[in-house]
């Protein structure tokens, strides 16, 4: 009998997202329920993004919530590389392999070419799609420009009618016409992987027999189907899960929901919490109980119990359930949980020096520094009135530092700097003109410590979601202003 092997495989570009813990709990009880193992795996091809603090971030925040892998970049295994920017020459092999048996083609059109050919097919009316002008060079025509080392892709075949039909553990046999399915660019101009090839390849050496992933994959499928057919390999069972939703029913999306799994622990969530409540994301227990233990949710899972209703995110649902397992933890254990979580002597050192200089007595310490220890903040609107500023100024002030903190993959009191300094001048403003609105955002109070140095120590979640409330206090930009202000982004580079 074949061992269950699942796995998750995010990319290390940005803050860990709950979406990603949620879809990594559900491929860990899969593989756990049926006695198999769980892969994690680095998808960081994109070599402009990717990060390792980013990477860091993410086994950090899937252990902070009890999800552990039994392979993946840090624990080893039979089956590594685990991060796929280290697996180059294993993607050439299959590439080359492709093109040897006709399934795929070398396409030399330059981005400014593609352009093109988009907009002429949208003028008449067509959808914009790859027009194959790579299948009509000939084999002469082709390897002279190999030869003149001119820049190409690598694209795959896809037949241009009939449809495909996609095995959905969730949904059934789902059809998708091929017309809809574009010539998938398999290795890109930077000798590079796209993410169609790298997992076929990757599920496929490292014996994965299930895919749990994101419903937004689905339309995409049947290029992953048809690549297992060009290879002869066997595809593994697909399930396509339902996206997390906002309480609008929009996608999750960090504009309206925090997003990051690092902000929960910020607030102060107990991950036991957390991972019960992505648990209750689109799944239920038999007995319908809302509070329940990963190895409960393990002993009693089943993906015939996952709603393909879009689950909801509810961020007071979630807070509602942190407080029930609040109330069952013993005296001892809460304490020990919130000492952990604010007064344990790394934060506290990291405070100290700032509030030490600036307080007669301990008892002053709480007025001060409060803010520390806080999660969201009663702003005070009168505390942005400004001398220099007319309101939309500060309006347009506060969006900008926060786009531009959004995108800070490093984080420290340097670079935060130098992105208000950035801001300041773009708008002709010096840094004393701007830090009293962070004063007022961070610490929602019109002078506190050195507000630079607070921004370090509470990190990006926190700092970039106390900026959002003060956006939001003071009125976020209609969707006029946004376009107007994005293009004031772009300026600032």
């Amino acid at each position: 009998m074949t061992t269950v092997r699942t796995r998750i495989a995010p990319s290390p570009t940005g803050d860990p997202h709950v979406g990603t813990a949620y879809i990594a709990l559900f491929n860990l009880c899969f593989a756990r329920q049926h006695g198999g193992q769980f892969i994690l795996r680095i998808e960081d091809t994109d070599q402009v993004r990717s990060t390792r603090e980013s990477e860091q971030q993410i086994y950090d925040a899937l252990r902070w919530l009890g999800i552990e892998w039994d392979e993946g970049p840090d624990v080893g295994g039979p089956h590594g590389p685990y991060r796929q920017s280290e697996r180059s020459e294993i993607y050439w092999k299959y590439a080359r392999e492709l093109l040897e048996k006709g399934h795929a083609f070398y396409c030399f059109a330059t981005p400014e070419e593609l352009d093109q050919m988009r907009a002429e097919q949208q003028a008449r009316g067509e959808t914009p799609r790859y027009d194959g002008r790579g299948l009509r060079l000939s084999q002469d025509e082709v390897q002279q420009r190999l030869d003149a080392g001119q820049p190409y892709v690598i694209r795959m075949k896809v037949p241009e009618e009939g449809v495909c039909v996609v095995p959905d553990l969730l949904r059934g046999d789902v059809e998708i016409p091929w017309d809809r399915m574009d010539m998938q660019v398999l290795m890109k101009a930077d000798g590079l992987p796209t993410y169609f090839l790298a997992n076929v390849v990757d599920d496929h050496l490292m014996g994965i027999t299930h895919v749990l992933r994101g419903e937004e994959w689905l339309p995409s499928a049947p290029k992953l189907i048809k690549l297992y057919e060009y290879f002869g390999w066997e595809q593994p069972q697909l399930c396509y899960m339902p996206l997390l939703r906002n309480p609008d029913k929009s996608k999750l999306s960090k504009r309206k929901n925090p997003t990051s799994v690092t902000f929960y622990q910020r607030m102060g969530y107990l991950p036991e919490a957390m991972l019960n409540y992505l648990g209750r994301m689109g799944w239920s227990m038999p007995d319908e109980r809302e509070k329940f233990t990963l190895d409960e949710m393990v002993e009693h899972f089943d993906l015939q119990r996952v709603s393909l209703g879009g689950p909801i995110f509810d961020v007071e649902k979630l807070s509602w359930l942190n407080g029930q397992w609040l109330r069952e933890l013993s005296p001892e254990r809460f304490a020990a949980e919130v000492q952990q979580w604010a007064l344990n002597p790394e934060y506290l050192l990291k405070i100290a020096p700032l509030v030490q200089q600036r307080v007669e007595t301990f008892s002053q310490i709480a007025p001060l520094a409060g803010f520390f220890f806080s999660g969201a903040l009663n702003l005070d609107p009168a505390l942005f009135q400004h001398k220099k500023l007319a309101a939309d100024q500060v309006r347009l002030v506060m969006q900008l530092l926060l786009w531009k903190l959004e995108a800070l993959r490093q984080w420290d009191k340097e670079r935060i700097t130098a992105v208000i300094q950035t801001v300041a001048e773009h708008q002709q403003l010096k840094l004393r003109d701007v830090m009293p609105l962070l004063f007022a955002a961070i610490t929602g109070q019109a002078s506190s410590v050195s507000v630079l140095d607070a921004m370090e120590i509470l990190g990006p979640d926190l700092t970039r979601f106390r900026l959002r409330q003060a956006v939001e206090l003071l009125g976020a930009p209609s969707k006029k202003e946004t376009k107007e202000w994005e293009k004031l982004l772009a300026e600032l580079g």
